[in-house]
């Protein structure tokens, strides 16, 4: 039963967050006149997930994972509602607050993956994730092809055509928020189903420091990290490149969608894979097709609506395999006590990381096209393999070790 409610609100969460997510920026351009700011629009969503990412894990700890998924998208309800008061006023500062809490929502949703994993059987931790993650397809593709729905409804509210969008937003994360509070119960945070000590979670310093001695688990840390910043650099330029080359809202809710289909819609294939052959080698595979994705990304024209839903699409399906593999090999490295402490660090660092990110890729559009954002992007993925190599040396050495001393025994 847990599962099927992390589901239901998963579903919820994704209409919320993706109807807001393929017209935040163009707000912000339209309210500020400025191309930039549409990357500081979305980096203040992505800086506002990060911020709240190690609050919520605290209080997951302390009180559930269900309180703090609640609190989230209570959170993301409160900002939406500042957008709104921004997009009537034409104050810039309350948009970037507004979005800044409205990104507590992604935050509560990446940590949804993470509950999953503490109500699955042994085992079956990667295939349970998947499974919610795959839960915000439905909510997550439906929500960009509302952008004209939502645009047409808010004008005939009077209010901004681009706000009207959240509209959709709100109603999501009051219903996500209320179905956490009153009918989600989990069990104590960072214990896995078979788990029998209780959970004494060590302090976030000492977590770090614990795992920073551990190369599969700070593999698995900058796997999840730099699939993130690639994934939110170029998504979040994209609808702003479509639109300043003349293709409409509709065109570009289509490409949202096939990207979030590309992100949610495999993670079933991903989590079997993990449990499979191994998270190591999930890894893997989403680095190859980020950088296949980002490859193409930078040789499209900017009205190919063939290659620019291949390579957003491409660049979901990579995020997918980063995010899954690094998520299960993290928790499946890493002893109870350094769960999620670790697990919040590192949705706090992915997060802040992507909203560099975002910021950056507003200037690096307006300097040197989509091409050099897609560009940037492949360079974010050098330290995923450099670790990776690492990690796999370290674990063949301690193989030979072990392989040694058996044979003397």
């Amino acid at each position: 039963m847990p599962l099927v409610l992390l589901i239901v609100n998963q579903l919820l969460a994704g209409v919320g967050v993706a109807s807001g997510v393929a017209v935040g920026g163009l707000l912000a351009e339209r309210l500020t006149g400025t191309v930039a700011m549409a990357g500081f629009a979305q980096t203040s969503a992505v800086l506002g997930a990060g911020l709240v990412a190690i609050p919520l894990a605290r209080l997951a700890t302390r009180v559930g994972r269900h309180w703090a998924l609640a609190a989230g998208y209570a959170l993301a309800l409160a900002g939406t509602l500042l957008i709104f008061v921004a997009s009537a006023t034409g104050i810039i500062a309350i948009l970037f607050i507004g979005l800044g809490a409205f990104g507590a929502a992604s935050a509560a949703g990446l940590q949804s993956r993470f509950a999953a994993t503490e109500v699955a059987s042994k085992g079956y931790e990667a295939r349970s994730m998947s499974v919610v993650l795959w839960a915000t397809t439905l909510g997550s593709v439906a929500g960009p092809n509302l952008s004209q729905v939502g645009s047409d409804l808010g004008e005939s509210l009077g209010i901004e055509p681009l706000a009207g969008p959240f509209i959709f937003s709100g109603v999501a994360f009051a219903l996500a928020s209320l179905l956490a509070a009153a009918l989600l119960r989990t069990p104590p945070a960072g214990q896995l189903a078979g788990d029998t000590e209780p959970v004494a979670s060590v302090g976030l310093g000492q977590a770090l420091r614990i795992a920073l001695g551990q190369p599969r688990a700070v593999f698995a840390m900058v796997a999840i990290i730099c699939s993130q910043t690639v994934m939110v650099g170029v998504m979040v330029m994209t609808p702003v490149h479509m639109f300043h080359h003349g293709l409409s809202l509709t065109l570009v809710g289509l490409v949202i969608s096939v990207h979030i289909l590309g992100m949610y819609g495999a993670s079933p294939v991903m989590g079997w894979l993990a449990d499979r052959i191994g998270a190591g080698r999930v890894i893997a595979v989403g680095v190859g097709i980020l950088g296949l994705a980002v490859a193409i990304g930078a040789m499209l024209a900017p009205d190919d609506m063939i290659g620019i839903p291949l390579a957003l699409g491409l660049l979901g399906l990579g995020w997918s395999a980063g995010m899954i593999g690094g998520s299960t090999l993290l928790t499946r490295t890493v002893e109870q006590r350094v769960r999620v402490p670790l697990q919040g660090a590192t949705d706090a660092a992915m997060n802040l990381g992507a909203a560099a990110s975002a910021a950056a890729s507003g200037l690096v559009l307006g300097w040197g096209g989509f091409a050099a954002v897609n560009g940037v992007a492949a360079l974010v993925l050098v330290p995923v393999v450099v670790l990776g190599l690492r990690a796999w040396t370290v674990s063949r050495r301690a193989r030979r070790v072990s392989d040694t001393a058996d044979t003397s025994v």
